[in-house]
């Protein structure tokens, strides 16, 4: 009895559709512009050291953060803690913002993982 000739199409099948899936989440794990890591990365090496290995460490860093926060999700945060920095009512608005918040913490908990994980 022979079991491959029967299940060798859905075996190919199965196979291509797990391939594929592994593409779509590499695609959206890096959905982060080159521009936008390479800014996180030199904030991070000034924050941490100019170093090679803070060149390493912060590198791996912005891999995980982009692997945990949609990048919409990060220009979220990050537009929400420069503004929260401007002075009088508009500065409030980000300060007080549910939205606001909720995205600055999702921020926060990545950079916690990614200190775990890379420093």
């Amino acid at each position: 009895m022979n079991l491959a000739g029967p299940l060798g199409p859905m075996i190919a099948a199965l196979a291509l559709w797990a391939a594929s899936a592994g593409v779509v989440r590499a695609e959206e794990a890096n959905d982060y512009p080159t521009s936008a890591r390479a800014e996180y990365v030199y904030g991070c090496m000034k924050a941490n050291g100019e170093s090679r290995q803070s060149i390493e460490q912060c590198s791996c860093s912005i891999d995980v953060v982009a692997s945990i926060v949609s990048y919409e999700r990060y220009v979220t945060a990050e537009t929400a803690l420069s503004m929260s920095q401007v002075r009088g009512n508009l500065g409030v608005q980000f300060r007080t913002s549910e939205q606001a918040n909720s995205a600055v913490n999702d921020l926060r908990r990545a950079q916690a993982e990614a200190e775990v994980r890379c420093f």
